[in-house]
């Protein structure tokens, strides 16, 4: 049945209208017996509903204890469309269990878990579904589960080490920039009225301040708005190919920061590719995964470059000696891995040592900004101070 918009006339004069039919012809057939000659009739397209979107974004945390509670129920024994089922009853995020039950029902209806859980690719990656396939294919699903599991969180412990780090710098920019804002709208405007009444040349210092705070007070608004425009365009820039190549580049070179990148990296693809490889994944794929997960595009073109060196028959090892992102003993151990046959094993070892590496400059990183954020921040608003009590410094010293 379909609803048409019709035009036409009868002994009453021209009408409009709707009237539901099941093909165009019928529906003329039914204004034919109302009395309606009809001049035009257009079938209504029904609106499409909206789809609700699922499968966004979860947290490491939410997504490593689904998958160890996945891995318990698995290996306990129970059918694998049951285990989502209660996954996704008892789940605390919204999203993760929307999407659950959706791929519990796909499961019931006769889909692989890895097509089930590749319709979701924001909340389940590459590296997630290619292991779940590997898993069942294997009839090892239950041990897959549990690596993946461990994997999530190590890989979530060095994303919050990171992050820790950073937290105190922004934080202690972010107060010296709102202290120095409101000095200059609020408290300097305070002090130049007094200066009026001096009646005397304002020393160097102080004209610089004075002309900050009436700048600071027209443009405040327009600076504002530059601060957001500049990380709009920056980001802006940094989507492209040629901007994310440059800026991770640049990061990779700059002084203390750009080391702990390295090692982070070093960290996390060693640990992607281990957990890959132990899990039954063919290299190229676990190479093209890794790459995709890197977070910096120095670390992708060097691991791609990799990959191509593999399918062209050489060694993992050999274009990794020239690259700068894998230091000369990371390339060794990985050399042995592959002669040995345990590469895994040995990117895992690898991959537990950088972790502690990250630690260490995660804290030295600490050590070193904190005295710089503590000088940086005494020096800016003690600048201030002293710029604007400096007229009255000469004061008391003419009176006297």
């Amino acid at each position: 049945m379909a609803t048409f918009a019709y035009r036409g006339r009868s002994t009453a004069g021209a009408v409009t209208g709707m009237i539901d039919a099941d093909d165009r012809p019928a529906a003329m057939a039914l204004l034919r017996t109302k009395g309606v000659v009809a001049t035009s009739i257009e079938e209504r397209k029904a609106r499409p509903a909206a789809v609700k979107k699922v499968g966004g974004k979860v947290k490491d945390r939410e997504l490593a204890i689904f998958t160890r509670q996945f891995s318990t129920m698995v290996n306990a024994g129970l059918p694998i469309a049951q285990c989502l089922q209660i996954l996704a009853e008892q789940s605390e995020s919204p999203g993760l269990r929307d999407v659950t039950a959706r791929i519990s029902k796909d499961v019931e209806g006769g889909s692989t878990l890895a097509e089930s859980f590749r319709k979701y690719p924001k909340t389940f990656d590459d590296l997630f579904t290619n292991m779940l396939e590997v898993g069942e294919g294997g009839g090892v699903l239950d041990i897959v589960l549990q690596r993946l599991s461990g994997y999530i969180e190590k890989a979530a412990a060095l994303k919050r080490k990171v992050k820790g780090a950073m937290v105190y710098p922004i934080t202690i920019i972010g107060v010296a920039v709102l202290v120095i804002v409101f000095m200059m709208i609020f408290v300097i405007p305070t002090f130049v009225k007094m200066f009026e009444g001096l009646g005397q040349d304002l020393p160097l210092p102080t004209k610089i301040v004075v002309w900050m705070s009436e700048f600071t007070q027209r443009y405040v608004l327009v600076m504002i708005a530059a601060m957001f425009g500049a990380i709009f365009a920056l980001k802006k820039f940094y989507a492209t190919d040629q901007g994310s190549m440059m800026i991770d580049t640049l990061m990779l070179k700059t002084p203390v920061i750009g080391m702990l990148i390295r090692k982070v990296a070093v960290a996390r693809f060693t640990r992607t590719m281990g957990t890959l490889i132990s899990s039954g994944v063919p290299i190229l794929e676990g190479l093209r995964i890794t790459a995709r997960s890197a977070g910096n595009r120095v670390v992708e073109k060097t691991v791609m470059q990799a990959r191509n060196a593999v399918m062209a028959g050489r060694t993992l090892t050999e274009p990794l000696k020239g690259s700068t992102v894998f230091p000369p003993m990371v390339v060794h151990m990985i050399n042995v891995g592959e002669t040995t046959g345990a590469l895994d094993a040995m990117l895992s070892k690898i991959a537990d040592f950088y972790d502690d590496e990250v630690d260490t400059a995660v804290t030295a990183l600490t050590s070193l900004l904190e005295p710089m954020m503590i000088v940086f921040l005494g020096g800016a608003v003690g600048g201030l101070v002293v710029a604007m009590y400096l007229p009255i410094f000469r004061l008391v010293t003419v009176m006297k």
